[in-house]
């Protein structure tokens, strides 16, 4: 039959069969959606006047009917033809109904029946304020005949396509019918499909949605003629067809190396790739699936404010950086070279099964991030904007501002002279999906148990290795230390350190001794921040502060404390001046507060943070993690065995990095308003990619040998031997690592037999080719990029991935509240120079040395936004998944593989009690210290909130 007979004949089935049941229908929208009754009434009124319409003319056309979801798919049939509806009897409009609506049965040969189920979740159910989307999609599923359909695909070929072989199209009914509560909740819903009984395995489905709105498929689950299972995971967006140029196919939990692919799957298997790929070219739409690098060019605005460009990073000799996924957007009127920024709070671009759900805590998180520097900081700003109250007085009111802030929240959420939109929004990016405030406020926990133990000596050792940037401490070999700078840009790098400052305050030692037995350490900036500093403080009422350099003596009681500490300062640009460089010493007696030595202290906090913020969080984890995830969509098969295996590692990741590049980083976000670099910020961490990144090294036992912090140890479980035992982050970490090793090690094993597979595999040496020349392209010449031939080069890489995703990121991340959110102990910036006796300065120290101290540091708008930032970053949602977990449990139909999960979701557990058996060994005193603060920053699993542990398998926030 001509189609265009058939399509004609659709539209008459739909007046003359589905109108007896249109009051039935709009009974039940006016019970879900709370439609008025004049409304009812007028849509009944439209919908007979339409009918009598199409009664009179029966003509529709395919260009009409396809208007409605957008431009028309390209087809072969000829002119639409007139048709009369008289000659038709029900009988036969029910029978081509059944064909188009794809009830059509495999005729002519033998067939077999397959129940499934598909479950998924409605657009209304994922976004409240999308309340009328489900009702579109009604309308279009009942009375337009607009539907979503399916089809099986064999892993046999079909010799006539050379592709797999096809089921027939079943159409998925009851949509309608279904629950249409608003709330997050699954639907499942019952199909059929018959098949010819060659038609072998299946392997894939397609899915075509000609609704109007996108739903969110989860899951299909076959049950064959057999009994056995077959179970498609699929958890992605379903947007209406015309949005893509192809259907959507989606995989069974089957997967296959690529020369083991089923002949029938091996072209949908290409496909999909090239699909993902994307061909490089135009502004990616919310829909997009493609995943594609570019450089940091969108993080200024130039076209706003002149002030605002920054400069690109990646792809330059002077600013190398990881790529980021690229977007498309337009470049800036008055910079060609920088992207135009998005506008408000607008989302930027990710591929959208990236991003979080609507109503999802994780959501929540997000967008406060993102509304906090749109909204809720610049009032914070308001707050504190006169001059009097720029600086803290006193610690008394600086604990103060933690209940100051929380009313100051509450009252602007009943504050009557905001809008109504800016109210909703304020309640919305405060509270969770189950109405709990996302921001307390609650004292951190270094303050909660002594306010005062921050300050000693001792915690402040403690916290190079236990607190939130414990991966910088490097034994000291050589004393002073010594610089890699060039002198003659630098001017001479001869430290001021000697062994009078120290030798004191060694037990008896000398300084050659000490570092014989490997008791002497340092946290070293110097060549961190003396290429910066010029630029730094060159601002007149900007931050000043200098490059440090602290030396740590381990003492008999296995207790590390600091014995000097080193500021220094580059010379002037454009002298021959040398540079500027103090020591200073802690007090002779414990009993004595030397305020100078204090002050020395915070300057290095200041460092510490800084470089943790910038170096050790961000561009360790988030930034080197992004081409990792858009390599694996583009060249390892969601049929690889990899692809599911690394997924959660990388779940979220995207989604907050486009946040961050929004409100973080950007210019003039809060990076640039607290931290120490200012406008500089991000530049800093480029010069460090540049200098120091290097991928093997941000793996656990590499950083520990190449810090000195281990020596290789063939007899020790992790074949190392930690210098100083009581390393929580160390020892904790090496527990993990080792437990992530052998997990990784069981799961190659059970798909790579030898390492000639590894070289054969054509998608694994692509994708390990990209991330390196291409997502790392600036550093593809580095020296610590792993040669991939062997197994063990691939558990190597493969371990150090989820390392960073999972533990590193942990590390440095959750425990940002209990220690940062009391600035004093992490202060983001510094206002001024430690002064000379005898000046003014040092006067008005002697006079109020709390006063002084505090103004040296972040400014109440500083330390405020930082509190409010870092209690999100720290927060866990209530749908979190941790080491050992896996939210998808249909991720594989392998029995070998879900064996050895089992076994490595067992062994994340014991760790779990040795961490707590740990922390309660009062011999271990690096693991509480004097603030009282138990480390568990690596023990995996938390409830929700902040909670100071947690070790998520992804960068998740």
């Amino acid at each position: 039959m001509n189609v265009a007979v058939l399509i004609e004949s659709r539209a008459v089935f739909q007046d003359l069969v589905i109108m007896p049941y249109v009051s039935a229908v709009f009974f039940q929208i006016d019970l879900v959606h709370g439609f008025a009754v004049n409304d009812r009434h007028r849509l009944r009124k439209t919908w007979r006047s339409n009918v009598q319409k199409s009664l009179k003319t029966s003509r529709v056309t395919a260009t009409a009917r396809s208007k409605l979801h957008g431009k028309p798919r390209k087809t072969s049939v000829g002119p639409i033809q007139s048709v009369s509806t008289n000659p038709f009897s029900f009988k036969i409009l029910k029978e081509l109904a059944s064909k188009f609506f794809g009830h059509n049965t495999v005729q002519d040969r033998e067939s077999v029946q397959i129940n499934a189920t598909i479950i998924l979740e409605k657009k209304s159910f994922l976004k409240l304020l999308d309340i009328g989307a489900d009702l579109v999609d009604d309308v279009d599923d009942v009375l337009a005949g607009r539907r979503v359909t399916l089809q099986l695909i064999s892993a046999e070929v079909d010799p006539e396509t050379d592709t797999g072989k096809v089921s027939n199209k079943v159409v998925l009914n009851d949509w309608y019918g279904s629950r249409d509560e608003i709330e997050q909740s699954d639907i499942k819903y019952k199909l059929q499909f018959e098949v010819d009984r060659e038609f072998g395995l299946p392997g894939a489905f397609l899915v075509q949605n000609q609704h109007h709105n996108e739903f969110y498929l989860k899951t299909l689950i076959l049950e064959m003629p057999d009994q056995s299972i077959i179970q498609f995971p699929c958890n992605s967006w379903i947007y209406n067809m015309y949005k893509y140029s192809g259907d959507r196919v989606f995989f069974s939990n089957k997967v296959y190396l690529p020369d083991d692919t089923p002949v029938g799957l091996w072209k949908l298997r290409e496909q999909e790739l090239m699909m993902l790929r994307g061909d490089g070219k135009g502004e990616r739409q919310e829909w997009d699936r493609i995943y594609d690098y570019d450089t940091y060019n969108d993080l200024g605005n130039p076209d706003h404010d002149k002030s605002l460009l920054r400069p690109v990073l990646g792809k330059s000799e002077e600013f190398p950086y990881p790529r980021r996924c690229r977007t498309g957007r337009a470049p800036c009127v008055t910079d060609p070279l920088s992207e135009s920024p998005v506008s408000g709070l607008a989302d930027i671009y990710i591929p959208r099964d990236e991003r979080f759900s609507a109503t999802k805590s994780m959501g929540f998180l997000a967008d406060t991030v993102k509304a906090a520097a749109h909204n809720l900081l610049p009032a914070l700003e308001s707050l504190f904007e006169q001059p009097a109250s720029t600086d803290f007085g006193s610690f008394r009111e600086l604990k103060e501002l933690y209940d100051e802030i929380r009313d100051f929240v509450k009252q602007k959420g009943k504050n009557k002279s905001t809008t109504a939109a800016e109210q909703k929004l304020f309640d919305l990016r405060t509270q969770d999906e189950a109405g709990q405030d996302i921001l307390e406020f609650p004292i951190p926990q270094v303050i909660c148990e002594d306010e005062n133990a921050w300050m000693r000596d001792e915690e402040f050792a403690r916290q190079m290795l236990a607190g939130l940037n414990p991966m910088v401490i490097e034994r000291l070999e050589v004393f002073p230390p010594k610089s890699k700078l060039n002198p003659g840009i630098y001017g001479t790098h001869t430290s001021a350190l000697t062994a009078s400052h120290i030798k004191g305050q060694l037990e008896g030692l000398t300084v050659e001794q000490a570092l014989e037995n490997k008791k002497l350490f340092t946290v070293d900036y110097y060549d961190i921040y003396i290429p910066s500093l010029n630029k730094i403080n060159s601002e007149h009422k900007g931050p000043k502060s200098y490059a440090s350099r602290t030396i740590f003596f381990y003492t008999k009681e296995n207790i590390l404390k600091p014995v000097a500490i080193e500021l220094c300062l580059p010379p002037p640009p454009n002298t021959i001046e040398p540079g500027y460089k103090r020591v200073f010493v802690p007090p002779l007696s414990g009993n004595t507060k030397d305020w100078l030595w204090e002050l020395a202290k915070a300057h290095v906090r200041t460092n510490h943070v800084n470089y943790h913020q910038l170096i050790s969080h961000w561009l360790e984890t988030h930034a080197t993690v992004e081409p990792f995830i858009i390599a694996t969509h583009r060249q390892l098969s969601a049929i690889h065995p990899l692809n599911p295996f690394l997924l959660p590692h990388f779940k979220n990741t995207m989604s907050i990095n486009s946040q961050a590049r929004k409100a973080l980083i950007s210019a003039n976000g809060i990076i640039e308003k607290c931290f120490l670099p200012r406008n500089h910020s991000i530049e800093t961490s480029a010069a460090i990619y540049k200098e120091y990144w290097h991928f093997d090294e941000l793996s656990l036992p590499k950083d520990l040998l190449k810090r000195k912090m281990a020596l290789p140890d063939a007899t020790s479980k992790y074949q190392l031997k930690l210098i100083i035992e009581d390393y929580p982050y160390a020892h904790d970490g090496l527990e993990i690592w080792n437990t992530l090793r052998e997990w990784v090690h069981d799961y190659i094993h059970i798909y790579y037999k030898d390492d000639a597979t590894i070289k054969l595999d054509s998608e694994l040496q692509t994708w390990w080719n990209e991330i390196r020349t291409v997502g790392h392209g600036d550093k593809k010449h580095d020296i610590g990029w792993i040669k991939l031939e062997t197994r063990e080069n691939l558990e190597d890489i493969l371990t150090t991935i989820i390392w960073i995703s999972s533990a590193h990121h942990a590390a440095v991340n959750f425990g940002q509240y209990a220690y940062a959110g009391y600035m004093p102990n992490s202060p983001t910036c510094a206002q001024r120079f430690i002064p000379d006796y005898d000046s003014v300065e040092h006067f008005q120290i002697v006079e109020n040395p709390e006063k002084y101290f505090l103004s040296t540091l972040s400014t109440k708008v500083q330390a405020t936004t930082v509190m409010t930032t870092v209690e999100i970053l720290s927060t866990h949602s209530t749908e979190e998944e941790y080491l050992g977990e896996r939210a998808i449990k249909c991720w594989t139909d392998n029995q070998e593989v879900i064996a050895a999960f089992d076994k490595f979701s067992s062994k994340v557990k014991d760790i779990e009690k040795l961490i707590t058996n740990r922390n309660e060994n009062p011999e271990l005193k690096h693991r509480r210290g004097p603030a009282n603060v138990p480390y568990t920053l690596l023990h995996p699993s938390s409830p929700p909130g902040v909670t100071g542990k947690g070790v998520p398998n992804s960068i998740s926030i």
